[in-house]
Parts: structure tokens; C-alpha cells; sequence
């Protein structure tokens, strides 16, 4: 059917808004198109595409599956789709969709690129580069697919050729913000920390990275002279970035000005017992007046932080062992906690992916329980602590979960243990920050934070890294650690030298 020209006429006075990201102006003009021609196809994927942008994503939803009813063999249609299934968080759907477009016209470039992104999400990595270069020969945006292969490079252990491709995709567009964030990601990992963290800045432009900065009135604290004046430092991303930044705090009472820190709640009496802080808050608090803010991860760039300079005292916050003295008086053994997977960003698509690789099972960790001379404490929390109903025969693993209300209490309990031995997590730099001994088990495409081609931390001098030296490959790592510890709670390695 052919589509009439008043529709038509609707159509392209909405499509030119769109083309203009004036949204909310172009929508009427799609609704009046289909008002008069219910069966324009263009206008359905349009009209989807629009307010899709505007968070309606139920209403993409239908918009796109009446394009497909339509025409069910339209790519542009089945791309569009892909897209609000993402959006949504429904990644598998996605990825069919996509598949789908790129299996109706094998040459449709954003299709290939969208594919790659959930090949990535998927741990098909290596597949997803090869679907992101062929993106760029088919012609999608070179800035953001160069970006996103940045990306795929990073996981794949090749951070100066993520650089490379960053610089590429900013060479195009100058002020594209995924890329020089993903920059930065890439010259953090090598230790290039002063040009990373200028970079770094471009993580509130990037809603995957936290983005926007909070809308305060006041000017950001960026390193200027203080005299007395009042300084809000604020927590973004999780609690192990706000646990490792927290350090920074002091160094600004230092410099001369009033410390405030805002928190999360849980966070608030363990990070209360920073030195020089005048008053720690949390997001629920009424702010009260102060002169500067700035955000904790913005800090080592206001210090000008380089490898040389991290600050690293061996402890920065302390804890109060005695609520755990009678539990940890009948642990004959060397008390080591153990956790084994990290808390799940569900609502971050490549976050959950990270979460995976980062994490493993308590199956996985099991070599662990049977070293003598071990007494073994839980400090996992969430969904993956139900995996110690299925603890192998003869294995003990005390539970101590019902007890843990708030990160005072695990603060507490890291105090009085030995050891901790921990994936990538928030318990990993509490123990750090408390100066307690600390076995970091590391995924292959290591974060940014954790450096490479390394077995300990700057950040953290008690810590070290134990570092898969494939990806997944967790056997590896716990065999190394297994044996680590089995040397470490031999009695004779107790005695006193002589």
C-alpha cells in the first residue's frame, strides 16, 4: 500500500526534528503520520526510535513489533527491536534480534555493531572484535565502534591497542566521551595515571560509568589552596571505590580545609573512623553549608597522583574486634575469611558481565577447606551465600552472616582474622584499608585500579594478587593460593626466626 503524501509530509517534518534530537518536537508529527496511515512502517520504527530516547521503552516496544508485523523480514525493525530489549536489560533477546537483522541483510553495520556488544556481554570477546571490525568496514560510526573495541581489546589484555583505538575514535570526534573515558580505563591499567585521570573526568558524560556529576552549586575543589573552608567530598560508584578513595580525605584536611564526607549508609561508622574528617554523612542527610565539593574519585587527580605518589598507609581505617572475641577465641587454626563473588549490578548490562567474570563459585573455592591447620569464615553476603548448603563432605565453613548488619560489623570481624582471601570486592579493600593481610584472586582483564603484570597493590601494602593467567580460568588460581596457603599455616611457619 502506498503511503499518502499528507502522511508522508508528517513523517519528514518529525524525521527532521528526529535527525536534530528535538524529540519531543518530532513525536506529534509521527503520531499524526500514523493517524493517517496506520500501516506506514517508517513512521511505527521511528516513532519507537524516539521514545525509546525518551525512556518509554514499553512504548518502543510496541512500536517496533507493528513495524515487524508490517514487514517481518525488515532488519531496520528487528535492529530497532534488539535495542529496546536492551535497554530493557534483556540481553539474550537482544542479541536474537540483532542476529536476526544481520541474517536478513548481512551488510546492516549497526546490526554487526550491536551484535558485537552482546557477543561481549556473552564472554565471546575474541568474536565480538571480529564483529566490531567488521562494523568499520560496513560503515558504522567509526567513533563509537572504534570505542567499543576498546573495550573488547581491554578484556583481551591489550591495553595500548585500546589506547590506540580510543585515540582513533577521538580523532574523529574530539569530545566523544565513551572514548575518552575508555581511554582513560586503558592509560590507568599501564600506571600513565596523569593523563588517566584527566581523562578519567569524562566517566560523568557516561551513564554505563555513574554519569551525571550531582548538580551542586558550589565549585569542585580541584587542588587550590585552603584556608579553613569547608570541603564536601561525595561517594560515587560502589563501596570498594568509596573504601579505596576514603584515603584521600585527610590528605584534604591536611591541605588546610574542613572535611565533610557523604556516604552510603552502610559505609558510615566504618568510614567515620578516618583521621582529620569533621563530619561524615549520608545521602539521606540534609547537606549542610559548605565552600567546595568534589567527588572521591576525582580526588587523585586534584593531588596529582602519580605511581610514585599513591598514598598507601598501611591502615587508614580501624575496627572494633571485641563483639567477635568469643567466635573468634574458639578458631583454633589460622582464621581466614573467604568470599568468592561480588555483588551483581543487574542494572548495568556490561556491569553484570564484569560481576561474572570477576566472581566464581564456592565449588571453585573448595581446594581451599581442606589446607590443615585452617579455620575457614564465610564473608560472603547476597544470593551466591546460599552455595554453602552444598559444601563438600567433611568441609567446614563457619556462617556468620546473620550476624553482619552493616560494614562496622565485617570491619570488626576482618579485625580479628588472619587472613583474608577474596575475588574483587568491596570486603577485598576493607581489608586492605584495615591494614589486615589480604589474598586478592584476580580476573584476567583486571580492573584499571589493580594495574597489570602485578602481585601486589600500590594502593594497599598488605595485599597481594593472585591473577588468572587465562580468562576463566579460576583452577589455576586456586591451585597457586592453595598452595600459598598451605605454606602460610604450616605450624613451623608460625615459629619466630632463630
Amino acid at each position: 500500500m502506498t503511503t499518502t503524501a499528507a502522511a508522508q509530509t508528517e513523517h519528514n517534518l518529525g524525521f527532521h526534528l528526529h535527525r536534530h534530537n528535538r524529540l519531543t518536537e518530532a513525536e506529534p508529527f509521527y503520531h499524526r503520520a500514523l493517524a493517517l496511515d496506520p500501516d506506514f512502517k517508517e513512521a511505527w520504527m521511528n516513532l519507537g526510535l524516539v521514545v525509546l530516547a525518551q525512556g518509554r521503552p514499553d512504548e518502543a516496544l510496541d512500536c517496533q513489533r507493528q513495524a515487524l508485523r508490517l514487514d517481518p523480514d525488515n532488519a531496520d525493525a528487528q535492529n530497532n527491536l534488539g535495542m529496546v530489549h536492551y535497554a530493557q536489560g534483556h540481553i539474550a533477546e537482544a542479541q536474537n534480534c540483532f542476529r536476526t537483522a544481520v541474517h536478513f541483510r548481512s551488510d546492516h553495520a549497526n546490526a554487526t555493531l550491536n551484535l558485537g556488544s552482546t557477543r561481549q556481554i556473552f564472554n565471546h570477546v575474541e568474536e565480538a572484535e571480529g564483529l566490531f571490525r567488521r562494523a568499520l568496514v560496513l560503515g558504522a560510526d567509526p567513533a563509537r565502534t572504534k570505542s567499543n573495541l576498546a573495550l573488547a581489546l581491554m578484556e583481551q589484555g591489550r591495553p595500548e591497542e585500546a589506547e590506540l583505538s580510543c585515540r582513533q575514535a577521538l580523532a574523529i570526534q574530539p569530545h566523544n566521551p565513551e572514548a575518552r573515558a575508555n581511554l582513560a580505563l586503558a592509560l590507568l591499567t599501564m600506571g600513565r595515571l596523569t593523563e588517566g585521570w584527566h581523562a578519567y573526568e569524562s566517566r560523568w558524560e557516561v551513564e554505563a560509568m555513574g554519569g551525571p556529576a550531582p548538580g551542586l552549586s558550589q565549585p569542585r575543589w580541584t587542588g587550590q589552596h585552603l584556608n579553613g573552608q569547608t570541603v564536601l567530598l561525595h561517594a560515587e560508584q560502589g563501596f570498594g571505590d568509596t573504601l579505596q578513595f576514603c584515603r584521600y580525605a585527610p590528605m584534604v584536611a591536611a591541605a588546610g580545609g574542613r572535611v565533610i564526607l557523604v556516604v552510603p549508609k552502610a559505609l558510615r561508622k566504618v568510614v567515620a573512623t578516618l583521621e582529620g574528617v569533621a563530619e561524615v554523612l549520608t545521602e539521606d542527610d540534609a547537606l549542610p553549608a559548605f565552600d567546595y565539593h568534589c567527588p572521591l574519585l576525582s580526588l587523585p587527580l586534584a593531588f596529582q597522583t602519580t605511581l610514585a605518589t599513591i598514598p598507601a598507609p598501611v591502615a587508614y581505617l580501624r575496627a572494633d574486634s571485641s563483639q567477635w572475641a568469643y567466635f573468634l577465641a574458639n578458631l583454633p587454626g589460622l582464621k581466614v575469611g573467604l568470599v568468592w563473588a561480588g555483588k551483581s549490578r543487574t542494572d548495568r548490562p556490561h556491569a553484570v558481565a564484569i560481576d561474572k567474570r570477576r566472581s566464581m563459585s564456592l565449588a571453585g573455592m573448595a581446594p581451599l577447606l581442606s589446607v590443615p591447620g585452617c579455620d575457614f569464615v564465610s564473608l560472603q553476603l547476597g544470593p551466591r551465600a546460599a552455595q554453602m548448603q552444598t559444601l563438600p563432605p567433611g568441609a567446614v565453613l563457619h556462617d556468620v552472616s546473620s550476624r553482619l548488619g552493616d560494614w562496622s560489623d565485617t570491619a570488626g570481624l576482618l579485625a580479628g582474622l588472619d587472613l583474608v582471601i577474596a575475588v574483587d570486592t568491596a570486603v577485598a579493600h576493607l581489608a586492605g584499608a584495615l591494614g589486615k593481610p589480604v589474598w586478592m584472586l584476580n580476573r584476567f582483564d583486571s580492573c584499571w585500579r589493580w594495574f597489570r603484570d602485578r602481585d601486589d597493590s600500590p594502593w594497599y601494602p598488605t595485599m597481594r594478587q593472585f591473577r588468572q593467567t587465562s580468562r576463566g580460568d579460576w583452577a589455576d588460581v586456586m591451585a597457586r593460593v592453595r598452595l600459598a596457603l598451605s605454606e602460610r599455616a604450616r605450624p613451623e611457619a608460625a615459629l619466630p626466626a632463630g
